[in-house]
């Protein structure tokens, strides 16, 4: 099962909560803790990580806090993923690193595995921030061949 982590989810909650709040003040580490209803230390822990991968600013003081680094509708899911685990790759052979799988010379689903992971990327890095604090809804639209295709969308054209 191909899974993200509790603390990436839990990211992407606080980073949701972040958003709702944009325009008003710095968010602090404890507001937040109230706000997700998650533990204190869990939350600093993921705002220390979101701000050293630079999808978060801080300002430190009696009256700082935490921003977004830039506007939700610039920072994709993928992104966010990405700042909790790393790049995203579904297999091995899927990232840019070689020698991590035995079968890598003569896989022959390797170039497949290749694409997979292309596609879902592609996906996570079109949904973005702005999109998670609205209700997204599934939709479907047909390839050329009249094949039913998933897509995303919220109240935003795809």
């Amino acid at each position: 099962m191909v899974r993200l982590g509790r603390l990436t989810d839990y990211a992407l909650v606080l980073m949701t909560c972040i958003a709702r709040g944009e325009g008003s003040s710095l968010r602090t580490a404890r507001d937040l803790a109230k706000e997700s209803k998650l533990p204190l230390a869990t939350v600093s822990k993921i705002l220390k990580e979101l701000l050293q991968s630079g999808l978060l600013t801080s300002q430190r003081g009696i009256h700082g806090g935490y921003v977004l680094a830039k506007n939700p509708h610039e920072i994709s899911v993928l992104e966010m993923i990405a700042a909790m685990e790393g790049p995203l790759a579904l297999t091995d052979c899927s990232t840019d690193v070689t020698g991590l799988c035995n079968l890598e010379s003569c896989c022959p689903i390797k170039t497949n595995q290749q694409i997979i992971n292309q596609a879902v990327r592609g996906v996570l890095g079109k949904v973005t921030l702005s999109d998670l604090i609205q209700p997204l809804h599934l939709t479907a639209i047909r390839d050329a061949n009249g094949k039913v295709l998933p897509m995303i969308a919220s109240g935003r054209v795809q």
